[in-house]
């Protein structure tokens, strides 16, 4: 039996799984962490926790399995990025997260190339990206090192290499889509010309080898954190998609090997590459999602992250969320947007908003399903779900209400992991295809719609009337 260590470094927290090669966990450990939240829309994290938390939950994992490991696989946050030595491997920055907003006024200066952008990279121009995010660190932080992505960062700290894969390249506003590959004029849109890029690999290729978990170890498996999940849920046939649950939401839809861009103001990215060929994926985002759970517990609305059902009431009583804490991503990418609660009167308690929240989140992920359907060509049927958040009752039959389609509850809480340490399964085993190292699964639940059509189309008009809204308020003050 051979096992995998699998690593998803993520915003609120590090988790490490010990997976065999039937996809069974046999080990988990986790190490949390939480961004600061600056003022201007700055979100930091320290870098050298991020390391430390890999490392730690890595060892735990290990030692709480008691087996062997055959390689250490790594899931990464996509678009965070930091300045770091490349020859001391010391960081020279905070690590940038991929909800910072500062490089605004920087992409608005660059707003006569978004279409050029949008066509050359799938992306639109936003700060949610990598190079923006770089072009602000570089103009405002340092100039000193190299400024990459923190997989690229890690995996050198780890073995030596300065790599990241093809997911993660894909996600930086700096590549071409096809072929995938780092592109100059694109770098110098940005004022990054002359950067050292590091070089892009396939997610099932071994880039070295590391002794920081304990026994030497392969290090392969290297793919964005969504792309893994996509993965693990067996999204390998176009028009198949999922929706992860984390600190934001994030759909994902497989479009095979064609890298169709979006008309819809959704984004086209590298799923992966593997085997030498690169699958392409569609994608939206929720900025907050978890995230905006929180806050909702920090201000008393909700005791805790796991009683959500409990605290929420049986109907929002016309009370109507737009949870945009973060500013609203795809379609309307406004980092303006504010959240609002709209429909209240003094009969509103506490259970009537936070249900309006909790719908309010599904009510974008919705609002996502639709274009993604829109982008094919033709409306999904069924949507698979992971991350904490499928905990929430309340919140998997409003997705299911509101999207008007069954709702497919991943069974695992590690498919970010399970994801990678398929990839590393193929980087060790060479004869194996993609489906063939994703294990079978079957639904821990489904949630079938309950709301009759109109119902779900009435509410769908209300919320977005709600959203319009907001934008409308903040684009006049």
């Amino acid at each position: 039996m051979q096992h995998i260590l699998a690593v998803d470094q993520g915003t609120s927290g590090t988790k490490a799984v010990v997976v065999d090669d039937t996809g069974r966990v046999v080990a988990t450990a986790e190490v949390p962490l939480r961004p600061e939240y600056l003022s201007g829309g700055g979100v930091e994290q320290d870098p050298e926790a991020l390391f430390d938390s890999v490392v730690a939950a890595g060892r735990r994992a290990i030692e709480q399995a008691g087996v062997s490991v055959a390689a250490v696989a790594l899931a990464n946050q996509g678009e965070t990025v930091l300045a770091w030595d490349r020859t001391t491997g010391q960081p020279l920055s905070p690590a940038i997260v991929w909800q910072d907003r500062r490089a605004e006024s920087l992409c608005a200066a660059l707003a006569d190339h978004a279409d050029e952008l949008a066509r050359r990279t799938g992306l639109v121009l936003d700060p949610y990206f990598s190079a923006p995010k770089m072009a602000w660190l570089r103009a405002n932080l340092t100039r000193d090192g190299v400024v990459t992505t923190t997989d690229t960062w890690l995996v050198h700290r780890m073995c030596g290499a300065f790599v990241t894969d093809a997911s993660t390249a894909s996600r930086s506003l700096v590549t071409t889509l096809d072929p995938l590959a780092w592109d100059d004029e694109l770098l110098s849109f940005f004022g990054l010309a002359g950067e050292a890029m590091p070089d892009i690999v396939g997610s099932d290729e071994i880039v070295g080898t590391t002794r920081v978990f304990g026994p030497e170890l392969p290090v392969a498996g290297l793919i964005v954190d969504q792309q893994a999940a996509l993965l693990a849920e067996s999204c390998l046939t176009a028009g198949s998609a999922k929706c992860t649950y984390g600190t934001g939401a994030f759909l994902l839809a497989q479009l095979g090997s064609t890298p169709v861009r979006s008309t819809s103001g959704l984004t086209t990215s590298a799923a992966w590459r593997l085997r030498g060929d690169t699958s392409y994926c569609i994608d939206g985002q929720v900025y907050t999602a978890a995230s905006a759970i929180r806050w909702a517990v920090d201000l008393g609305l909700v005791p805790s992250a796991d009683q959500i059902d409990s605290a929420a009431a049986e109907s929002s009583e016309g009370v109507v969320c737009v949870p945009a804490l973060a500013g609203l991503a795809a379609p309307w990418w406004d980092s303006r947007a504010t959240a609002s609660f709209a429909g209240m009167t003094l009969s509103s308690g506490r259970g009537h908003l936070v249900r309006a929240l909790v719908e309010g989140v599904a009510a974008q992920v919705t609002a996502l399903t639709d274009l993604v359907a829109a982008d094919l060509g033709s409306p999904l049927t069924r949507l698979r779900v992971d991350g904490g958040l499928t905990r929430s009752a309340s919140l998997m039959q409003a997705q299911a209400d509101l999207a008007q389609m069954p709702v497919d509850v991943y069974p695992s809480m590690h498919a970010t992991a399970l994801g990678a340490a398929a990839c590393a399964r193929l980087a060790l085993e060479p004869g194996i295809t993609p489906s063939e190292a994703v294990s079978t699964w079957s639904p821990r639940h489904t949630y079938e719609p309950r709301w009759p059509a109109d119902r779900a189309a009435e509410f769908l008009d209300r919320w977005r009337r709600a959203a319009e809204s907001t934008l409308a308020q903040e684009v006049s003050a």
